[in-house]
């Protein structure tokens, strides 16, 4: 009898050593709030091609996904992307009163939200309405830092700093009583961003150009640690449009990240994976890149980006070398055509 009863509690441990375990491995999950300028660029698309990917693969947990592309089809466009890759229930941040993009570059989100079958209904699925409403982003922020254990989240940031700066500025509100730096400081592991260049601090990147002000604001005054991918890396790894044409045939009804690409420029071209690497970084750690660092950075005002050697410092960036760059650029070659999982029951 005693045997059994040892027995009993042994399995009894080895459940609960189980339980445990799983919790673990649960809570290893990483945690992000991907940021993007959905609709400037299509490499967001991409990103979030991957990003969907690897919630799949179990890899990642996503919070919420934030606009700094002022308008309505930035919006819509998300939750199209959202429900047809079978995550509908991703929270979705907007951007009031942002920078002026509008006509920067071909709009592929609108061009995909315009989308009709032949009997005059949208193309792609919504699981929302009334986009107006969705909450201003740097309020979401704060919502779900408010709500997550100290120093878990990692942002991804591709687009503007101006949710950042506006989050960074927020006072304490009905979700905590920390100055939104504060709460950052406490909440948010890592910055992950794509911005800047380091070595031309005459060069205006696109993200930094476009708010220069909150870009400095950021860059100069996060409190925690930023990894940034700098211009030079994106676009020395070009997706080859071929793929877009060629690897995609499974989805027979459509598929809304190749009708972005299709509508950003005339087909074929390859498009430099500037958002996608930062994403990769966050999720796959260093293994696929260089990485320089410490350093001190400043934002010029007119947006140009200055890395200064500091050993005191918590800025980074990302560099590749043309092998490097080879293996990621096969990596994303194996994961953008792959079936979600959703496609795949």
């Amino acid at each position: 009898m005693k045997k059994i009863m040892i027995a009993l509690i042994f399995a009894g441990v080895l459940a609960l050593a189980g339980c445990e375990n799983e919790k673990t491995a649960q809570s290893d999950k990483l945690n992000i709030i991907f940021e993007t300028d959905i609709g400037n660029d299509v490499d967001d698309a991409m990103a979030l091609d991957m990003l969907y990917k690897y919630i799949d693969q179990d890899k990642i947990n996503v919070l919420a996904i934030t606009i700094n592309k002022d308008g309505l089809a930035p919006a819509e466009f998300m939750d199209i992307m959202n429900t047809w890759y079978g995550y509908p229930d991703i929270p979705i941040g907007i951007i009031r009163n942002g920078a002026d993009c509008e006509t920067d570059a071909v709009n592929y989100a609108k061009a995909v939200v315009d989308l009709k079958n032949e009997d005059g209904t949208p193309k792609f699925a919504r699981s929302h309405g009334d986009y107006d409403k969705f909450p201003d982003a740097h309020i979401l922020y704060r919502k779900i830092l408010s709500e997550m254990p100290d120093n878990s989240v990692t942002i991804v940031s591709v687009g503007f700093s101006t949710n950042l700066a506006r989050l960074m500025d927020s006072p304490a509100d009905e979700y905590s009583p920390l100055t939104g730096k504060e709460l950052v400081a406490k909440k948010v592991k890592e910055l992950i961003t794509m911005a800047g260049h380091t070595t031309d601090a005459n060069f205006h990147e696109y993200n930094v150009f476009k708010d220069p002000p909150a870009a400095k604001k950021v860059f100069e005054e996060w409190p925690t640690k930023i990894v940034t991918s700098p211009f030079e890396v994106g676009i020395s790894i070009c997706y080859p449009g071929a793929s877009i044409e060629n690897d995609f045939g499974w989805a027979e009804n459509g598929h809304p990240m190749v009708e972005a690409y299709k509508a950003y420029l005339p087909m074929p071209y390859d498009r430099p994976t500037w958002d996608l690497t930062s994403l990769l970084y966050a999720v796959e750690g260093d293994s696929f890149f260089t990485i320089n660092g410490p350093f001190k950075m400043e934002v010029t005002e007119l947006g140009g980006t200055i890395f200064t050697p500091d050993e005191n410092g918590n800025r980074y960036y990302m560099m590749v070398d043309k092998v490097q760059a080879d293996v990621i650029n096969k990596h994303f070659q194996g994961i953008l055509p792959t079936k979600p999982a959703k496609y795949n029951k």
